[in-house]
């Protein structure tokens, strides 16, 4: 069967519960875990924001769960040499269970550093700039490198794995897409219509076949927002309590603080979430949300659930949703650099 993970949003909650709740999401079914990696939340109400890093390990000794980021953005506060050490030091301690999730950034979090914010096509090259670097130290060989962005001198990693962890990039346009199916092995992306979805896949099996790949080898990974709750009405509540940037349908990566998101949350209604959030209290209408994705050619479901009420919703969709699903094909097995 494919992987159906758990999705450990440190914009919400404490470690020491996503810990937890990560134990018992690996008890009731869940295979996986992505964290995401944030230094703000989206809004001071979320709450949290402590370094996914950090607790990376303790997951990995408390679970044999596999597991990696989403997503950390290289080439701002973290130097991509950075991040390939702690890649490659999670790798090593956990062989064969830790991804790197790697994407272009957003304001949100990078701005800290105090540099310009720039467009997004220096955004993008910067992360193939950084990309390169990392897949570079994952040689084990001494690496100098002179980029438009980033710089790396005499640098070498040697804590190594045996085998480099695989690196998935989250991409939403075209461009990055074909480019992401070139250069590294797997995509990451979140729910959308079909047709954008077709396309983003399209294009990635494009550039893995250019690059002399096997695009169906390969992982297609997909993050999806659900609000499960007692009620409709109050998963939709939930929804715009909780998680008022899911029903933001505008581009974000240039808005900088927690509370100019709080501002735009009180503009939030519960119709901006659909098509972005399933509100639902019927485990069967989750189930056939999540299959959709599966049959649209998924081998990676990581769903997030919005509201505050983490171990039910684990409890609930071990008992019916995570038995129901049904996977067309193997698994993917995790191609390396």
């Amino acid at each position: 069967m494919g992987t159906i993970g758990y999705a450990a949003m440190f914009e919400q909650f404490h470690p020491t519960d996503l810990l937890d709740w990560s134990r018992r999401a690996e008890a009731s079914g869940f295979t996986a875990v992505m964290a995401s990696d944030h230094f703000h939340p989206w809004t001071p109400e979320q709450g949290q924001s402590a370094f996914v890093w950090s607790w990376l390990g303790a997951l990995g000794a408390e679970t044999k769960l596999r597991f990696g980021t989403g997503v950390t953005p290289p080439g701002y506060r973290y130097h991509p040499a950075i991040v390939a050490q702690a890649a490659a030091t999670l790798e090593a301690m956990f062989p064969g269970r830790f991804y790197l999730g790697l994407g272009a950034g957003e304001a949100l979090n990078e701005h800290i550093i105090g540099d310009y914010w720039p467009e997004p096509p220096e955004r993008l090259r910067r992360l193939m700039e950084s990309i390169e670097v990392i897949q570079k130290l994952f040689t084990g060989k001494v690496v100098r490198y002179d980029g438009e962005y980033i710089k790396l001198e005499s640098a070498k990693l040697y804590t190594l794995p045996e085998k480099s962890p695989p690196i998935y990039v989250a991409t939403s346009g075209p461009l990055m897409s074909e480019r992401t199916g070139r250069l590294v092995d797997g995509i990451i992306t979140v729910g959308a219509a079909d047709e954008k979805i077709r396309m983003l896949l399209g294009r990635f099996e494009k550039g893995a076949r250019e690059a002399g790949k096997d695009p169906s080898k390969m992982p297609r990974i997909i993050q999806l927002h659900v609000s499960w709750a007692g009620s409709d009405d109050e998963a939709v509540e939930q929804a715009v309590r909780e998680w008022p940037n899911g029903g933001m349908n505008f581009p974000k990566q240039d808005i900088r603080n927690p509370e100019d998101f709080a501002a735009m949350a009180r503009l939030v209604r519960p119709e901006n979430f659909k098509g972005r959030v399933l509100c639902s209290a019927d485990l069967d209408v989750h189930c056939d949300h999540i299959q959709h994705f599966i049959d649209l050619g998924f081998t990676e479901v990581y769903v997030h659930n919005v509201g505050r009420n983490q171990a039910e919703f684990i409890e609930a969709y071990g008992r019916q949703v995570i038995p129901s699903l049904r996977w067309a094909t193997e698994p993917v097995a995790a191609s390396r650099s």
